[in-house]
């Protein structure tokens, strides 16, 4: 982008003149101290004095003075005009002497305690510059950082031009930094692979770059087998492996935006020294990326599924609650004997036999259903997602390594295990096989299906 395009005229304009002032910085940037109406009043002429003061307070306002400094805005003037009693038109024919107003703004910086751009300052604006350059490539957001670091440094902000140039220079510099760090990463394999990124693919549909980019819109297992394939082609070209920290975080992202933007033709017209670091760090994102992606449909699709069984399990209780009113009101009369006081021990099993009557007690005993697990029969609800689960975790369980923190070693025993299981075929669990890490409420079902000697129930829970 040539300097003189990064803004648009009227932007520009903007950049170079008064924009608007609310109270707050009314008060604090045109409020003159008794010192300042001292420093203003030796300008003479009201015209200057005037002058002077809206220099003096548009400084560290906007870190320069506009050349038009009559067109300050009025509530400005006016508040300094009211302070030192002259009249408000005084101003207009201030500055009339292009010499005049930049001898004043010279005085008014080395009362204030401002200095001027000279080739320390130059030097030290161009190394901010370039080290922002690294971090972020928007020539706006450089120009903004800019004016910032010479507000706080007290320098006196050059023309927009100037800055501008200053700003190409280092997006320059750190084009050409990027690729120096780089550089070493990028053998004759590695820069073929990644021309092949932006060639159109036709098992794909599309190169493979756009393809990179197609994120899932649902977590179905046809969703998770497409990240793990993204995974698997990523791994082939050692994505995962890719050592970028010689880059800032903050340009590894915005290259890998740049990178997902533009189409593969866009990124083919680039020179080699901007588009492969731009491919490379696309790469090693993906890589990050769609690992992620991959782990979250793994979660959403596990945890979609125990949601389902979840709200069976509420709806079967709440039917089994339902058929349990008789029982419910067959005990209250139970208890009711059992603890009247004024009944004997002896004569409770007559009486309830007499008062309930056992064709009732037989009815009751014979809908007795079998008691429910600590969790309600969540985890067995499962059961039937098995078949749904097995389309997707076992290749999951094989693409990723987990790893965990302190006291996660008998639970990463078993998803190697399992992953084993899975790989093989095998239907039985070795034996010794961690059970520590299980919640309390599921142990049941551990020790059920190791009771009856279900093999297949066992390796399920």
């Amino acid at each position: 982008m040539a300097t003189q395009d990064v803004f648009s005229a009227e932007e520009l304009a903007r950049l170079r003149g008064f924009p608007e002032i609310n109270r707050v910085e009314l008060i604090r940037y045109f409020t003159l101290t008794g010192a300042d109406e001292a420093f203003v009043r030796q300008f003479r002429t009201g015209r200057n004095v005037l002058g002077v003061a809206v220099q003096l307070c548009t400084l560290p306002w906007l870190g320069f003075v506009p050349d038009e400094v009559a067109l300050a805005p009025d509530t400005a003037v006016g508040r300094l005009s009211q302070r030192l009693g002259i009249a408000m038109g005084e101003l207009r024919g201030y500055g009339e002497r292009e010499q005049t107003r930049t001898d004043h703004l010279r005085e008014v910086a080395g009362y204030a305690g401002w200095r001027s751009m000279d080739t320390a300052e130059w030097k030290d604006l161009d190394e901010f510059l370039f080290a922002r350059a690294m971090e972020h490539d928007s020539p706006k957001l450089l120009f903004r950082l800019a004016c910032e670091y010479l507000l706080s440094s007290r320098v006196v902000r050059p023309g927009v031009i100037l800055l501008l140039r200053r700003v190409a220079a280092a997006r320059a510099r750190a084009r050409t930094e990027t690729w120096a760090r780089v550089r070493h990463l990028l053998t004759d394999r590695r820069c073929a692979e990644l021309d092949l990124l932006l060639v159109p693919d036709a098992y794909l549909g599309r190169t493979p770059l756009a393809w990179l980019g197609v994120g899932p819109t649902s977590s179905s297992p046809a969703a998770v087998k497409a990240e793990l394939e993204k995974l698997a082609y990523l791994r082939r070209l050692d994505a995962h492996a890719l050592d970028l920290s010689m880059l800032p975080a903050e340009r590894r992202r915005f290259r890998a935006g740049v990178g997902r933007r533009l189409t593969g033709q866009a990124l083919q017209r680039r020179e080699p020294e901007r588009r492969y670091p731009i491919l490379l760090t696309v790469l090693a994102q993906s890589a990050v990326d769609v690992l992620d992606e991959t782990l979250l449909l793994f979660d959403q699709a596990i945890s979609g599924r125990e949601a389902a069984a979840k709200q069976k399990v509420a709806e079967a209780v709440a039917e089994r609650a339902k058929g349990g009113e008789n029982r419910q009101a067959l005990l209250d009369e139970i208890l009711t004997i059992v603890l009247d006081t004024g009944v004997g021990d002896e004569q409770i099993g007559a009486m309830l036999r007499t008062r309930i009557g056992m064709e009732r007690m037989r009815a009751a005993w014979a809908e007795r259903r079998e008691r429910l697990p600590r969790d309600h029969g969540q985890l067995s609800m499962l059961d039937a997602s098995m078949s749904y689960l097995r389309q997707f975790a076992p290749a999951v369980l094989t693409a990723v390594q987990f790893d965990g923190g302190p006291g996660t070693e008998q639970l990463l025993q078993a998803v190697s295990m399992l992953t084993a299981l899975y790989a093989t075929g095998a239907r039985k669990v070795p034996a010794g096989a961690p059970v520590g890490f299980v919640p309390t409420k599921w142990a049941g079902y551990l020790v059920a299906a190791e009771q009856a000697g279900d093999v297949t129930a066992y390796r399920r829970y």
